[in-house]
């Protein structure tokens, strides 16, 4: 009786159950299609004939089944369990998931198909990822926009050095070209002298050796042999003059596109840019020189120079009449650092802030476009450094570009990597 009881319950409990899963599967919102082993319909929810009509127009909530690949069941029946995305022509995208008891090891041989229309978020997706590629080509563009804004600055930086150079080339050239002329008439002396000489060879007479004698105080040969090495050691140092100038100007313009950063000497830098916009400082500004122990430092040289170039011309511009420049160098803590100091004008407070924005100047139109200071704290900024200024009115200003001696290594590898 009491057995009676209990099978009545386990009965009532079962349908009670089956009741609750066959009203779950109805209400529920996700498209379902329930399957047997032979992939069978043998459940369609409402969701699923309404996805259906969406999808294919005209056909029955089954011919979903259709869309899928062949390894999908595949994958189903060996692990129970397959997902994966499926367009259709009317550009609608649907997610499905195959769950195949069979595969499950629970003893149960039916298959549940899951169906979600994710068009909307796969063309947001799309949206974003378009967007994405977007923003990349627009950060490509500006990043190529900035080496173009570089290299504007550098050669405008050029243009304004470029009379300063050719005066300086102009003045040893000017002085080797009178030596030369100087030595033409020296060498003629000479051959005359040399030519007289081999006709008195030829002949004992003693008269000939006078005429030689008097002839040598007349073309002051003894004053040409001492003065033609002067001559010619003069004129070799004004060539090798233009030859650092030049090979200086070569060094600072090169754009070095692509070139992976390598360990560089900034004394040489310094020195070299120094040399470049020398004429510009040195009728008003004496230097100081106060150099440290400096290790190679990991860079892009030719981008260092330009900083150091704008940093000189600023402090130059910096002196009204008569001033000095520090120059000094150090390192420490795995960096290296070159300040440049003057006795200049100095900066105002509320100005100092805002000496790095791009186009913002402080000096008369005409004579700054107010990208010098950006460009410097951008490449100093891409060598992972810093500027550190500190600046008094009416006492001056220091420049400290503070730099790494090596590069962080997933930088180092990336340059590699471009190179």
């Amino acid at each position: 009786m009491s057995n009676h009881g209990d099978d009545s319950h386990d009965t009532h409990a079962t349908a009670v159950r089956d009741g609750d899963i066959g009203w779950a599967f109805r209400t529920t919102e996700n498209a379902v299609i329930l399957l047997d082993g032979a992939r069978r319909p043998l459940q369609v929810n409402p969701a699923a004939q309404a996805l259906a009509g969406r999808a294919l127009p005209g056909q029955e909530a089954a011919d979903l089944l259709a869309l899928l690949p062949r390894e999908a069941w595949q994958q189903a029946r060996a692990a129970g369990r397959w997902a994966g995305e499926v367009a259709l022509p009317s550009d609608m995208v649907l997610e499905i998931v195959v769950r195949d008891g069979h595969g499950t090891g629970d003893g149960v041989d039916q298959i549940l198909v899951i169906l979600e229309d994710v068009s909307q978020r796969t063309a947001r997706q799309a949206e974003l990822q378009q967007r994405h590629d977007e923003l990349q080509a627009a950060h490509r563009r500006l990043a190529g926009a900035q080496e173009q804004l570089l290299q504007s600055e550098k050669m405008a930086s050029i243009g304004l050095l470029a009379a300063g150079v050719a005066h300086e080339i102009n003045n040893p050239i000017g002085y080797v070209h009178s030596n030369l002329g100087t030595l033409h008439e020296y060498i003629g002396a000479l051959f005359a002298l040399i030519e007289h000489q081999d006709a008195a060879l030829q002949t004992a007479d003693p008269s000939a050796r006078e005429g030689i004698r008097a002839q040598r105080e007349r073309l002051d040969i003894d004053f040409i042999l001492g003065d033609l090495p002067k001559l010619m050691a003069e004129s070799r140092e004004g060539i090798e003059r233009v030859t650092k100038i030049v090979q200086d100007l070569k060094e600072f313009s090169y754009v070095g596109r692509g070139d992976a950063m390598r360990p560089s000497d900034l004394h040489k830098g310094l020195e070299s840019t120094l040399n470049i916009v020398w004429n510009d400082l040195k009728y008003k500004v004496r230097v100081e020189k106060h150099y440290g122990q400096l290790p190679l430092v990991e860079c892009h040289m030719s981008e260092i120079n330009q900083v150091l170039v704008n940093l000189l011309i600023n402090a130059g511009q910096a002196i009204d009449n008569r001033g000095t420049i520090t120059l000094a160098t150090g390192a420490e803590d795995g960096e290296a650092w070159i300040s440049i100091a003057d006795s200049g004008c100095g900066i105002a407070p509320d100005v100092l802030p805002r000496i790095f924005d791009p186009f913002y100047t402080s000096k008369p139109i005409g004579r700054g476009t107010g990208l010098g200071l950006a460009i410097a704290y951008s490449i100093v900024s891409k060598h992972h450094g810093r500027i550190e200024v500190s600046s008094e009115p009416g006492v001056g200003s220091t420049f400290r570009i503070v730099l790494p001696v090596a590069q962080p290594a997933a930088d180092a590898a990336q340059a590699q990597k471009s190179e």
